[in-house]
């Protein structure tokens, strides 16, 4: 693959996205406004795993959810003129997957709780009165022309039902990549950087589950004791 075409597309992605790259990208990547009910106060309410989960994405995650959409809409647009290499296209677009974070997330939550609803806003969430209100946080940052840090941030703050605060789970990946807008690299060695990022992101995932987990049994190990 020539080089200019890698260059062309990425003048072409980075002019896309720049635009709608997440609203907390120069700040801390999880807003503490966006994530949290205020005011904050400790819930003596314990996870069980027969409770009912009602399930919120805060302002982060809609914000992360419309950078990955634009992101991936470039990725699929750029097989048009057949200038980029099908294998380098494919890793960016796969790589970018809007659904990967917030469906495994949810799937998590529902291997652990009786129940799990996903609410469009809060109103909602409080009329179905579940047992468990869980504010779901993203963060994704991927390559472009202009940054060669990949960033995965996801964590869930679980609340009781009157939205006392009970604890969280989480897991982070950041790392530095070497810039794939180098000439003289071979397609597949470009792709495979670029597949990186789903690992990257997978791997931060699976941080979220052990977090998860660990948080649920502890909740067990403190009912077991109260016993």
């Amino acid at each position: 693959m020539r080089i200019f075409n890698l260059l062309t597309f990425a003048a072409v992605f980075s002019t896309s996205i720049v635009f709608t790259a997440p609203v907390n990208a120069a700040v801390s990547p999880v807003s503490e406004q966006s994530c949290h009910f205020m005011p904050v106060v400790d819930s003596a309410a314990s996870l069980q795993h027969t409770q009912s989960v009602g399930v919120l994405y805060s302002e982060n995650t809609l914000s992360n959810l419309q950078y990955l959409n634009n992101y991936h809409s470039v990725a699929l647009r750029s097989g048009g003129n057949g200038a980029l290499d099908a294998r380098i296209r494919n890793a960016f677009i796969n790589s970018s997957d809007p659904a990967l974070a917030t469906d495994w997330l949810v799937g998590s939550l529902k291997k652990e709780f009786a129940s799990v609803t996903v609410y469009d806003n809060l109103d909602a969430l409080m009329q179905a009165r579940p047992d468990v209100v869980v504010m779901l946080d993203t963060y994704n940052r991927l390559v472009s022309k202009r940054n060669s840090q990949v960033e995965a941030r996801f964590m869930a703050r679980f609340y009781d039902n009157d939205l006392q605060y009970i604890g969280k789970a989480e897991g982070e990946v950041v790392r530095e990549m070497t810039s794939v807008w180098v000439q003289g690299k071979a397609a597949p060695e470009i792709a495979a950087q670029i597949d990186q990022q789903r690992d990257l992101q997978v791997n931060a995932l699976k941080q979220f589950d052990a977090s998860l987990k660990a948080l649920v049994m502890q909740a067990d190990g403190a009912q077991v004791a109260a016993n």
